[in-house]
């Protein structure tokens, strides 16, 4: 259902299945005796594969939709399925374990351990599957050269780059195979430079792995570069339209190009 005033959302393409898909969401809050309505009635579908950006000024509604797609909160009314489960009805012990199985989360500070290597910092989840320790290294370097770290396994993070980090960060989140990695802010800590790495980084995981990719962002020339922007504005997706597609001749270092890109 599409509420009044809200611009219908994209389909999903054929033969795709949803990552997540929102049905007519309303997320209220309470503020002292005032009820706030952050989300006004929102249906919002991202299929596998997709390279979504959501941009909204504060105070829009987007970081409520955010920790919606997440999986961090649950909606006042309507549905949000993610893996096609309904988080309003999961305990919370549950829903960690969706968060954990289906989703990746990158973040604008990188919330990196200090005293732990890259390896070990991208084998934290893991544990939280029952992966034995051989497993989770194992699973943690193939995600290391995957971002094009395999030569700084042991580094800590001070003794990585704002870029390195993230990348870091990016392959903590792709470790456990999410189908859906939702990215806040992924190059607001990062120079021109760096950001511009990240970014192409996650867009050959959505061309390679097939993940649905979803950015949120106040930067237009961030969510410029996805396949397609959701804008929010009073709490409504007041715009849902393809975005130009960013060249495909940008190659991030140690991170393989696809068949048809020349590297």
């Amino acid at each position: 259902m599409t509420p009044p005033g809200a611009v219908p959302t994209a389909a999903g393409a054929a033969g795709r299945e949803p990552a997540v898909d929102l049905d007519d969401v309303v997320r209220e809050y309470r503020t002292g005796g005032e009820v706030v309505r952050a989300l006004r009635g929102v249906s919002l579908r991202i299929d596998a594969g997709e390279y979504v950006a959501i941009v909204g000024p504060s105070g829009s509604g987007k970081s409520t939709l955010m920790h919606l797609i997440g999986a961090l909160d649950r909606p006042t009314s309507g549905t949000v399925r993610i893996a096609g489960q309904d988080v309003a009805r999961m305990s919370d012990g549950a829903l960690a374990e969706l968060r954990n199985a289906h989703i990746g989360f990158v973040f604008q500070q990188f919330h990196l351990l200090n005293r732990t290597s890259a390896v070990d910092n991208v084998a934290l989840p893991l544990i939280y599957r029952g992966r034995n320790a051989a497993g989770r290294r194992a699973a943690a370097v193939s995600a290391l050269e995957a971002v094009g770290l395999g030569h700084r396994l042991r580094h800590r993070p001070s003794q990585l780059s704002g870029g390195e980090q993230q990348r870091v960060a990016i392959a903590r989140a792709l470790v456990g195979e999410p189908r859906l990695l939702l990215a806040d802010e992924p190059t607001g800590n990062l120079d021109s430079r760096n950001g511009a790495e990240v970014m192409a980084l996650l867009e050959r995981l959505v061309v390679e792995r097939g993940v649905a990719v979803v950015i949120v962002t106040h930067d237009n020339e961030v969510a410029d570069r996805a396949h397609r922007q959701v804008r929010v504005r009073d709490g409504l997706v007041a715009e849902d339209s393809a975005a130009p597609t960013v060249p495909t001749d940008v190659v991030t270092p140690g991170v393989p190009a696809p068949a048809d890109t020349p590297a």
